[in-house]
């Protein structure tokens, strides 16, 4: 009861005053989300469902800058073949897939 009491004894001007810092508040948050937050969150979830969509076949650029194909699949682990040596990556670490491995269906 003591803040209602604040809010309709309060000076008109401070009244105001509090009304416009919340509004100001809001639209601060309001700008971080639609331009940091969800664009983030749309970008991790196109890099989850691109690690999900992992083929043997495809060649990947890891994000230490290693190119090289996919060569075996476990559950959060890659080998990579890069030129004549094979590594095992983190799944996580596939920056991108730089070309698809196309099956050729024969029907």
């Amino acid at each position: 009861m003591h803040g209602l009491n604040a809010l309709l004894f309060a000076p008109s001007g401070q009244q105001g005053m509090g009304s416009w810092l919340l509004f100001q508040l809001v639209l601060i948050f309001g700008i971080f989300y639609f331009l940091i937050i969800r664009p983030q969150r749309k970008q991790q979830e196109q890099h989850r469902q691109l690690l999900a969509s992992l083929q043997k076949g495809d060649r990947v650029v890891t994000s230490g800058g290693i190119l090289g194909e996919v060569v075996h699949l476990k559950d959060d682990e890659v080998t990579v073949k890069s030129g004549e040596a094979r590594i095992v990556v983190l799944r996580s670490n596939i920056a991108s897939v730089v070309n698809r491995a196309v099956e050729a269906k024969t029907s």
